[in-house]
């Protein structure tokens, strides 16, 4: 084993002076030594406005709440998006109340507040198709004098991102201040590079827009089918049963028996061409994983599913390391569906991960004939779909679902020809979100190959002249 050390004089406390040995591990000094071999400048000199974050208004105060105004939390943010699915929107008063973190096109945004390290240094740029909006305490506000999409692109690169873990500090959480994101190095290269950067930056929104807006379409074809475009809550808030009702399906709490749950099932249960239930449409694939020692897994839990765009992360986890939980193994071409909190929407489809071990928290199943998983999974990700979902689930704060309650939840005999329209739309989603993905690793090895040598080799990563 060899032993990792650090000598750094008390006159060369760098950037936050800081004196804990985790902030002078070699790496990480290694970073910023090369960000300093280019003509650089702390990001607070790169500013129009000091660094910001923003606040929560109080709850308590209903009039701040339930306007238009977007509310950004750690949730919304992941790397180089603002997920739209917002618990809360502020009201013209409550967006008023953080005036001075309300965003605008062009500013960037970042995590300085998470469980982990996995969390801090989540970074977004503000486009203007976002609307208006702002952020809480745990969100950094940025407001370049620089092209921010070459800002941006850098602070997702290693060495933007290692640095906001360089700077971070860890106590029950993961943290930086407004300080420390403004003491963070960017290296300035030519008005040109940075100029090319940008315009790649741009590219990487247009993917994504495209992806979210093939999503949509799917979603809207299928609402329109089913008639649940039409669906209003019930605001009469009554529901009358028997006995009867109650013994039958075994549910004596009122939660169950909402009015507005009936109201979606009588919708369903009218399509045209029937209906039927998830256990008779696909197969259910139960626990099948018995783990081989000292062999290695990639593993999959409900926290590595995107809520969002359906996309996984996997962890390398070995056979003695994996948890009690860990319980099926996966084939080629499946869909998983959390049993906890399931109408948060933790779906999605499986295509290449066969030998992956997924969490016994989620449902596993593989299709027949009669409905593609495409469908499947639009479906049940529908907002009146997951608002049935809420009608299954027990517990309080940590919702759940069971095998049994998804097995029997009903789905229709969707017409076949808009299956197969809405399997080409989710399919074309996935396909711009990948090249979304993959052109901007391209543009953060760029501004890396930059660092480490010089543009010309940059721009060939790009293949940009």
């Amino acid at each position: 084993m060899q032993l990792s050390i650090s000598e750094v004089k008390l006159s060369e406390l760098n950037l936050a002076n800081r004196i804990d040995a985790e902030h002078y591990q070699p790496y990480f000094l290694d970073i910023v030594k090369l960000v300093k071999s280019k003509k650089n400048k702390k990001l607070s000199e790169l500013v129009s406005k000091k660094i910001t974050t923003g606040h929560t208004p109080s709850m308590k105060e209903e009039s701040y709440y339930g306007g238009d105004v977007k509310f950004i939390k750690t949730d919304n943010l992941r790397e180089n998006q603002i997920i739209e699915n917002f618990n809360h929107y502020l009201s013209d008063k409550g967006a008023k109340k953080l005036n001075n973190s309300s965003l605008k096109k062009d500013d960037i945004i970042v995590t300085i507040i998470g469980a982990t390290f996995e969390v801090v240094g989540r970074v977004a740029r503000i486009f203007s198709d976002l609307g208006k909006a702002s952020i809480n305490q745990n969100i950094a506000l940025i407001r370049p004098t620089i092209a921010s999409g070459y800002l941006a692109s850098f602070l997702m690169s290693k060495y933007g991102k290692q640095q906001f873990y360089y700077l971070s500090r860890q106590t029950e959480q993961v943290n930086l201040n407004n300080v420390e994101v403004g003491d963070i190095l960017v290296p300035l290269p030519s008005d040109n590079f940075i100029d090319k950067i940008h315009l790649l930056h741009n590219e990487t929104h247009n993917l994504i827009t495209h992806s979210k807006k093939f999503y949509e379409d799917a979603e809207n074809i299928l609402l329109e089918e089913l008639g649940l475009n039409k669906y209003k809550p019930n605001i009469n808030g009554i529901s009358t049963r028997t006995l009867l009702d109650c013994l039958k399906d075994n549910r004596f709490d009122a939660e169950y028996w909402q009015p507005e749950y009936d109201e979606i099932i009588k919708i369903i249960n009218n399509y045209k061409f029937g209906v039927s239930v998830i256990n008779n449409e696909f197969s259910h694939i139960k626990n099948n994983f018995k783990p081989i020692e000292k062999q290695e897994y990639q593993y999959i839990e409900i926290g590595d599913v995107n809520v969002f765009t359906g996309e996984l992360n996997s962890n390398k986890i070995f056979a003695e390391d994996l948890p009690a939980n860990a319980k099926i193994m996966f084939n080629k071409r499946q869909l998983i569906t959390s049993k906890v909190r399931p109408n948060r929407g933790a779906t999605a489809i499986l295509d290449n991960h066969y030998g992956y071990i997924g969490s016994g928290a989620f449902v596993v199943l593989e299709e027949k004939k009669n409905i593609n998983l495409e469908t499947l999974m639009v479906y049940l990700k529908l907002k009146p779909i997951k608002e049935l979902l809420l009608r299954y689930n027990t517990g309080t704060s940590y919702p759940t679902i069971t095998d049994n309650d998804i097995l029997k939840f009903p789905i229709p005999f969707v017409d076949k020809k808009i299956q197969k329209k809405i399997s080409e739309l989710v399919n074309m989603s996935a396909k711009e979100r990948e090249k979304a993905k993959l052109l901007l690793e391209k543009v953060k090895v760029a501004i890396e190959i930059f660092i480490e040598q010089d543009e010309k080799e940059a721009l060939k990563n790009i293949k940009v002249t």
